[in-house]
């Protein structure tokens, strides 16, 4: 019991101002858009969970993998619903597992001054080993889902390797991860902006990607500006 006080008291130590405006305010405009667009309530569920895991992440703060693991398994439900089985495996497979392994990890690595993650740089050719796994694996992954006959094998594996390898980054403290975060969000928004124009009613998960976007690239500024800095002590 005193180790979940003790996080608890953690989780809300060094907010800003500003960093909980809008960590409040992204989760009322998709709530209120997903409720005017008559979404279902899994679906607002899964997309105010998600901002507040990416909010969280950015932030450094061990709650994002709480957030993470329920919008993981709503997501991957709305995804196989709207045949993006790449999407559902990425979340049901691998996703749900590493929200147990990130939250380990992370909690060995937090700064006891700021109570956030420590934040790092890789090396250069860590950079280019990770792109090139990045372009192998989603031409082999796309071949794959375009046999299953997913809507957009592609882009769908895009996104999906990009975020398996996103996520080990993640995991691993790297800074980053928010330029394959940026990359995937652009991907993601057009591939269930997509989805929603031939018909499917997923108007909260457009909207959780496109505030996926506008804060992965907050959390990019964020993130490298701190990395910055602590190189400079």
């Amino acid at each position: 019991m005193s180790f979940i006080k003790n996080l608890i008291k953690e989780e809300f130590v060094g907010w800003k101002k500003l960093e909980i405006f809008w960590l409040i305010f992204a989760s009322l405009i998709i709530t209120c858009l997903s409720i005017y667009w008559k979404d279902s309530l899994m679906e607002i569920i899964s997309a105010t969970t998600g901002v507040a895991c990416v909010i969280c992440t950015g932030k450094g703060k061990l709650s994002a993998y709480f957030f993470g693991l329920i919008n993981c398994v709503l997501y991957a439900i709305i995804s196989y619903r709207a045949k993006l089985y790449g999407e559902t495996m990425l979340n049901a497979i691998y996703y749900v597992p590493m929200q147990f392994v990130g939250f380990y990890v992370w909690k060995k690595h937090m700064n006891n001054q700021t109570h956030e993650v420590n934040k790092i740089h890789m090396k250069n050719i860590t950079r280019i080993f990770w792109l090139l796994v990045m372009v192998g694996a989603t031409i082999g992954y796309g071949f794959i889902l375009k046999a299953l006959n997913d809507a957009m094998p592609f882009v769908d594996s895009f996104t999906t390797v990009s975020s398996v390898l996103a996520m080990i980054i993640s995991i691993r403290m790297y800074s980053e991860q928010w330029w394959i975060w940026i990359a995937v969000d652009v991907f993601s928004v057009y591939m269930w902006y997509s989805n929603f124009r031939v018909g499917n009613e997923n108007m909260a998960t457009l909207l959780m990607w496109v505030v996926y976007l506008a804060n992965a690239i907050i959390m990019c500024i964020k993130w490298e500006r701190e990395v910055y800095l602590n190189k400079k002590k």
